[in-house]
């Protein structure tokens, strides 16, 4: 299917979409979705409440026809992590059936990802992953991303790239960019601009507590907004954390919680955040420390930030929003590489603008 020539915007297509972190960013460059693939009921959910009902947001992608979804110019996926068996090579081989790397992608949800790329012809696309998908598998599963990604007639680039210089967390996740090979381009994740301003620190995410912010029930009460008394740790929880701590400790081991102040940097907020927290506790004054609010995880991620117009709508418990957080792509992260590929999408690239690529 041949793809528009479009010279001031582009379509672009959002699967295994989680609550559209690279949405945000390929919009912030005048981009305009058009199709939405995401299973979890609750992602749908905070996706509709946050983008609107445009279009249906389909569901299992593995039951998605290719030729049912809309043309587009441009394909984003933070497809899920999936070992690929080569097992069965010798076998087609001995049987003269002809073998290549899209064959080997089938029975995982990046086949998905390969059937809709060789319908549709995007003139690019950008898949995000962990930074283990460089080493899954014993390097297996990249090696078989990177060759399918060939065969389809691709030129790619790759790079870990850490959302600390956007926000404050430390949180390295592979992105893996691809321009059709009759589109002649000389992109490269290198041209993501890193922010020149220094890093930043939890101070900037977290409720001040001093009334200069409005209460936002249920994460902060009163007329200094004080953070509720539900994340704050209870006796027993603390203590079995320390203990835990205490006990990988003498063993030699790194295991154990990570404990902040307002200067710190977050190690990387994780689906399991709703578990325990202990991977991001927020040190307080005279008591237990807390987990953070669903808010300072949106802001946190990207999503939102103190003083904002247009707070990020959440309207699930806390228990899905920290896994929907935890999963998602870091806003401004998925903003800057937008704003780097946008020029060679639309044509542009003469006239390369630099954007506020957060707000």
């Amino acid at each position: 299917m041949t793809t528009r020539n479009n010279t001031s915007g582009f379509r672009f297509v959002d699967l295994f979409a989680g609550i559209g972190g690279l949405r945000i960013g390929f919009e912030r460059v005048g981009g305009t979705c058009v199709f939405t693939s995401e299973w979890n009921k609750f992602s749908q959910e905070t996706y509709r409440a946050n983008f609107g009902d445009e279009h249906v947001v389909a569901g299992d992608i593995t039951e998605v026809d290719e030729a049912s979804i809309p043309e587009h110019d441009v394909l984003l996926a933070g497809f899920p992590c999936q070992p690929f068996s080569i097992a069965g090579v010798s076998k087609k081989n001995s049987l003269g059936r002809a073998h290549g790397f899209l064959d080997d992608t089938q029975g995982t949800l990046f086949f998905d990802v390969v059937r809709i790329v060789r319908h549709h012809r995007p003139k690019a696309f950008l898949l995000e992953n962990v930074k283990n998908l460089l080493s899954h598998d014993r390097g297996n599963t990249f090696r078989v991303i990177m060759h399918a990604l060939d065969e389809l007639g691709y030129e790619t680039d790759h790079k870990v790239i850490d959302a600390r210089h956007w926000v404050p967390q430390h949180r390295e996740r592979i992105f893996i960019a691809g321009f059709r090979r009759d589109i002649p381009t000389k992109f490269s994740l290198d041209d993501v601009l890193i922010p020149d301003a220094p890093n930043p620190l939890l101070s900037s995410i977290l409720h001040p507590e001093d009334g200069s912010e409005i209460s936002e029930e249920p994460y902060t009460t009163g007329a200094k907004a004080v953070v509720a008394e539900k994340y704050t740790l209870s006796p027993r929880l603390w203590a079995y954390l320390q203990n835990y701590a205490a006990k990988h400790k003498a063993a030699g081991n790194g295991f154990g919680f990570g404990l902040c102040t307002p200067s710190c940097v977050a190690r990387t907020l994780s689906a399991r955040y709703y578990k325990d927290g202990s991977e991001i506790l927020i040190a307080q004054e005279g008591k237990n420390p807390r987990r953070l609010t669903p808010r300072e995880c949106a802001r946190l991620m990207g999503f939102d930030r103190p003083g904002s117009n247009r707070l990020w709508k959440i309207v699930v418990s806390d228990a899905q929003a920290y896994r929907q957080f935890g999963n998602a792509v870091a806003a401004p992260v998925a903003a800057a590489i937008a704003e780097a590929m946008s020029p060679w999408i639309t044509n542009t690239v003469a006239m390369r603008p630099r954007r506020e690529l957060f707000g």
